[in-house]
């Protein structure tokens, strides 16, 4: 048995904020069971666990692999990435469907972009923007703009439970909603958030809600799921998850964590598998300044930090 353990550090093009906490390297962790490839790689502000706890739970894992024993995870990024690494993944999978845009930043930025004579050339079906980081008259303007300058264009809001009901209800009377494709848990609390699609009209996706294994229901306002492997952890609970969905005829949308080119092009044969028909929510890897693969495919190990290599 091959297994091998990898750290990695890629900067972001430009620091980025998650959850208050300023980045400037996505670091993160790979693992290689008899050649075949996972990703671990907790966010700060979104996983429950540590890139430390991360590793040494890795570790661990790994030292009973080769001794023969089982071992079971507790970390769902280390869960996700040993899923990755020891699935037997289905052949002649579809290409996934291209990822809709991102666009995350200062609304003052942003809307000075919007001159740029080939700004989003030609106009996506879908577009996302982070909310509730900024001045929500600052958000909305940005909204009303983009809206009026790309009026086929659907838009995905994700406020990552950022504002208490009555400030998602101020915001959301205030969308333009029939350009509003769905918004990402406006509120921390499940209640709250279908208490303001029940107000306001809103349509709304689950994410969080979803991470944290916290209790939800199918409503009328409730349009998709958006599923994060990464931070859901195991590969059968994310399946669960799609499944529950199908029952309750809500749209399933894969989404990273931002993620190495290795870890978006696992969650791309992700989204090929359970969601074929809806473009997946992985347009994070531009804010990366390096690739973990080659051109041909293979992960560059020479670049990497070793932490396990054994071979029996």
């Amino acid at each position: 048995m091959e297994l091998a353990l990898y750290r990695y550090s890629l900067p972001f093009r430009q620091p980025l904020m998650f959850k208050g906490k300023r980045l400037s390297n996505r670091e993160g962790l790979v693992v290689c069971i008899n050649g075949q490839w996972g990703e671990i790689a907790p966010l700060i502000g979104f996983s429950t666990e540590t890139l430390a706890e991360a590793e040494a739970e890795s570790l661990a894992y790994l030292a009973a692999l080769e001794r023969g024993e089982k071992f079971s995870p507790a970390l769902p990024s280390v869960q996700f990435g040993f899923d990755c690494a020891q699935r037997s993944w289905p052949i002649n999978l579809p290409t996934s469907l291209a990822p809709y845009p991102l666009l995350q930043g200062a609304p003052a930025e942003l809307i000075a972009s919007l001159a740029t004579p080939d700004w989003q050339v030609p106009p996506p079906s879908r577009l996302k923007l982070k909310v509730a980081r900024y001045a929500m008259e600052e958000e909305l303007a940005l909204i009303e703009q983009i809206a009026a300058q790309l009026p086929n264009t659907k838009l995905i809001l994700d406020a990552n439970g950022g504002w208490l009901q009555e400030e998602a209800h101020r915001f959301c009377k205030r969308l333009p909603l029939a350009q509003i494709d769905y918004l990402e848990e406006p509120c921390a609390g499940f209640a709250d958030t279908i208490a303001v699609a029940e107000a306001t009209g809103v349509a709304i996706a689950l994410d969080e809600t979803l991470s944290r294994g916290e209790e939800w229901r199918s409503h009328p306002q409730l349009k998709a799921l958006v599923i994060k492997p990464t931070l859901i952890g195991s590969l059968s609970a994310c399946e669960v998850l799609v499944q529950r969905a199908r029952a309750c005829n809500l749209r399933v949308v894969i989404s990273s964590s931002f993620e190495s080119d290795l870890g978006l092009g696992l969650l791309a044969r992700l989204a090929s598998e359970w969601a074929p028909n809806e473009p997946p929510g992985l347009d994070t890897g531009h804010w990366l300044t390096d690739h973990m693969m080659n051109p041909a495919g293979e992960v560059k190990t020479d670049s990497l930090h070793c932490l396990y290599l054994a071979s029996s």
